[in-house]
């Protein structure tokens, strides 16, 4: 099956693939002509997530997702949220930048309970369905690992005793937010 899968980011685009198999074909935005940036307006993962998809949809045609991933810290009140790609500027997207001003917020805090939320949204023959993925854990004090991206060597989920940064690819596939609400849509899409 040929799904476009809205996002240019390609640490997202090498796992969605390794978590959809060789059933799917998973094609960009750009292979369809698609150069400028999705719009991510919305205030709420769910949102951007429908948002993203309907951009797509409605230039293409073609079945498609698109997902928002959000890191909620319990004690900065769910920040940083549906701003978490640009928590520490507005300009692009700034991993390192993102996690110092992360770990600069936590200082002094005691509540290190976070969690990855991810919403899902799915078009096919023009229907409209959406998934979530959640993974709880903790906000390390200091990064762990060199795998992953993003936020990834500071969180740590529940259960494990290392990052998601310290994880194999498919060890961290298999639990994480992402991963959740791509089996959703998979489970979903073969039935």
């Amino acid at each position: 099956m040929k799904i476009v899968f809205a996002t240019n980011n390609q640490h997202k685009l090498r796992e969605v693939q390794q978590l959809l198999g060789e059933e799917f074909e998973v094609v960009t935005p750009r292979e369809c002509g698609i150069v400028e940036d999705i719009p991510e307006e919305q205030p709420t993962l769910e949102g951007n997530a429908l948002q993203k998809a309907r951009y797509i949809f409605q230039r293409t045609g073609l079945d498609c997702f698109a997902d928002d991933t959000g890191l909620e810290v319990e004690a900065l009140g769910g920040e940083p949220g549906v701003r978490s790609a640009r928590y520490a500027t507005d300009e692009g997207h700034d991993d390192e930048a993102n996690k110092r001003l992360l770990l600069k917020n936590m200082e002094c805090k005691d509540n290190r309970k976070a969690q990855f939320r991810t919403a899902m949204a799915l078009i096919t023959g023009g229907e409209e369905h959406l998934f979530e993925g959640i993974v709880r854990g903790e906000i390390l004090c200091s990064e762990q690992g060199d795998g992953g991206f993003g936020y990834d060597p500071l969180f740590k989920p529940e259960g494990y005793d290392c990052s998601f940064a310290e994880m194999a690819a498919e060890e961290k596939n298999a639990i994480s937010h992402r991963g959740r609400a791509i089996a959703k849509l998979v489970a979903w899409l073969k039935k």
